[in-house]
């Protein structure tokens, strides 16, 4: 068999086998999803397509998070196959180096990462705000439907506060935005509501009981209105933050997402700034597990198969659950979310290089 053909064989193997698994594990979660959660979906009068469309955003954002185990267990799967049919032993005894035998797989693990680079970045953002937008509104706690007492920074010399402000109507009440100029108040807008239009293609919002105070050097000027729509520079995520407001972006909106939490010193930039660099660190994972992968199935041991996949899965949700060890460290510690993604990446990239060093001899 010539070099080519059997990169050629082992690459299509690895996709094949890789996106196989995803074919075949997804629709079995949505059966168990779908059994646990249908009894609210009903009462709550979810809508068929609302359902269908939740589900597709379901299967992208349950295949990224799971991700590492599908891609460990694809591996695993054929490699061992390779093994246990001696083929590897024919593939290394005709003087192919164990290095260059790796060829396919670095091919494989670069075509995985660039998917789930632009999955990762763009696609699974779309999909995770549909999954969590309806799990809010039909399958989550209806206990929690507003914020109290927000005091925001939504811009180098803005701020805003309301009392209060309700999830379900949009609507905030005692809703003040002061306006300065260094550390002198140029104007003061207070109203007794504020509401988002949401229908409104411009998203103007629309207070009641609107008073304007404007400060200038011949003294103060008054304004009122009754009932007033108009613009902002905030967003609605500025009045109703959501946990899942960062994982919701793409790349180039998170991005600026971040830069605007940090100017605002919210107290999340933590959880924001992990949000992206796990993205980045996916990419780097298709490698380290890939290398793993092979170490461990590449030799043909007793117990075959099945003994190198039970190998795999554990590895798998270690690994998941290192992540979210650190992830939540970085949350809820002094540790810094890129340290936090790279110290599960670390490790493993070390127990890798340690086991392709040991079946290398």
């Amino acid at each position: 068999m010539s070099m080519k053909i059997l990169d050629w064989y082992i690459l299509k193997r690895y996709l094949a086998t890789f996106f196989t698994l995803i074919i075949l594990f997804i629709p079995i979660g949505i059966v168990v999803d779908l059994s646990e959660k249908v009894d609210k979906m009903i009462s709550r009068n979810a809508p068929i397509d609302e359902i269908l469309i939740y589900y597709a955003s379901f299967t992208i954002y349950f295949a990224n998070i799971l991700f590492p185990i599908f891609l460990f267990l694809s591996i695993i799967w054929f490699t061992s196959k390779l093994a246990n049919n001696t083929e590897i032993i024919a593939i290394l005894g005709s003087g192919i180096s164990f290095n260059r035998f790796l060829k396919p797989y670095l091919i494989g693990a670069t075509i995985i990462s660039i998917i789930v680079f632009f999955m990762g970045m763009f696609i699974t953002p779309a999909a995770s705000k549909i999954y969590n937008e309806f799990y809010d509104k039909y399958l989550g706690s209806k206990n929690t439907t507003s914020v109290t007492d927000l005091y925001n920074q939504f811009s180098e010399n803005d701020y805003l506060y309301v009392s209060s402000f309700n999830y379900e109507t949009k609507t905030g009440y005692n809703f003040s935005v002061e306006h300065f100029d260094g550390v002198h108040l140029k104007h003061k807008i207070m109203a007794q509501s504020i509401k988002w239009i949401e229908n409104d293609s411009v998203k103007t919002y629309r207070l009641t009981d609107y008073v304007k105070r404007t400060l200038t050097e011949q003294g103060e000027i008054l304004e009122k209105r009754y009932e007033l729509d108009t613009l902002f520079a905030f967003t609605i995520d500025d009045l109703m933050p959501v946990e899942y407001a960062a994982e919701s972006k793409n790349i180039f909106e998170l991005d600026k997402f971040i830069e605007r939490e940090k100017m605002k010193g919210s107290p999340n930039i933590n959880l924001y700034l992990l949000t992206k660099y796990r993205r980045w660190g996916l990419m780097f994972t298709a490698f380290i597990l890939t290398f793993i992968g092979v170490a461990v199935s590449s030799v043909k041991r007793r117990g075959g198969m099945g003994a190198n996949l039970a190998f795999g899965i554990a590895i798998g949700f270690i690994f998941i659950f290192f992540d979210r060890v650190f992830g939540t460290l970085a949350e809820t510690s002094g540790i810094s979310p890129l340290t936090a993604v790279i110290i599960p990446n670390a490790i493993f990239l070390a127990l890798a290089l340690y086991l392709l060093r040991t079946i290398k001899h």
